[in-house]
């Protein structure tokens, strides 16, 4: 695992770089981009950083829905009309220039990922008094417990507006060692399991391998929500499990598959962020997905 340096201006790298690049985030490195190549306009920096939620227990963040052109989790007894039509004109601008250069960016992934949500985060993250399992400082893979992937990967591009403090990260090892290590036995992937809620008649089915269609979370989305929580509930891995620290600069950009790196938010306030669901076909390194490493251990088809 490591943080690779992305030069300023590269911006149409050639087909091979793109691909080493894809390769680099699929094991587990972070992207970094110590000066973003998707800059806001001044005005509308401005303006988010005058944007402060008023119970940071109601919402984590402010979340923009591209697909729909929606956006919620703003607190609604603060914000004027007219601040809500601008937060949501910034949030789409930035989601449409962030999947613009991703597009280019990552090239081998074109036409294979599903637009997800972008958001923005305006809390401080430190001492932020949130339940357990919403926690950002707790070190965590990424599952959607409303929203599951059937074997997409969770792609996520992140930029640091705060115009003075870094945005300090700490990383674990990739889900590939960590899984194997850690996971215990009542959530760990068996053989023709469906890995919990998804009953008997589906664990037949993934026994055979066949798809289920009719049930909204798959063995693999159930496995990762499971190991998203156990992650975050258990204290002994928390104090014991490897850690390195990063501080993500004022006015940088970074992206990590945080479905395979396990990271926790320490300090640091607005931020912004954009979600990309990468379809397994996609992967120019499919061997270490998550779904591929979890099938290998399970010997069945989870997703």
């Amino acid at each position: 695992m490591a943080v690779v340096t992305i030069p300023a201006g590269v911006a149409d790298p050639a087909p091979e770089q793109a691909r080493a690049w894809c390769e680099q985030l699929e094991a587990g490195d972070i992207l970094y981009f110590p000066e973003t190549p998707v800059p806001l306009d001044a005005d509308d920096t401005s303006f988010l950083l005058g944007q402060q939620q008023t119970d940071s227990s109601l919402h984590k963040n402010i979340a923009y829905k591209p697909n729909i052109d929606k956006l919620s989790g703003f607190d609604a007894k603060t914000a004027s009309p007219a601040a809500v039509e601008r937060l949501h004109g910034i949030m789409r601008k930035y989601s449409q220039t962030v999947t613009a250069f991703l597009t280019r960016f990552l090239s081998p992934y074109q036409a294979n990922w599903q637009l997800d949500y972008a958001s923005f985060r305006p809390q401080e993250e430190q001492g932020r008094d949130l339940p357990l399992r919403r926690r950002n400082d707790l070190l965590h893979t990424d599952a959607f417990p409303t929203r599951p992937t059937h074997g997409a990967r969770i792609l996520r591009f992140f930029n640091n507006i705060h115009p003075a403090r870094t945005r300090d990260w700490v990383v674990s090892d990739p889900f590939a060692e960590t899984v194997r290590q850690f996971a215990p036995k009542e959530i760990a992937p068996q053989p023709g399991s469906v890995l919990g809620r998804a009953g008997k008649a589906a664990a037949r089915a993934v026994g055979l391998g066949a798809a289920i269609p009719s049930l909204k979370r798959s063995p693999y989305d159930d496995f990762m929500m499971r190991f998203h929580n156990f992650l975050k509930e258990n204290p002994r891995w928390q104090a014991e499990c490897a850690k390195y620290p990063f501080q993500f600069p004022a006015g940088s950009s970074w992206m990590v598959y945080t479905d395979t790196v396990p990271h926790a938010v320490l300090a640091g306030q607005y931020a912004l962020e954009q979600t990309f669901l990468v379809r397994p076909q996609a992967m120019v390194r499919p061997e270490v997905s998550p779904l591929r490493v979890l099938e290998e251990i399970a010997q069945a088809r989870l997703a």
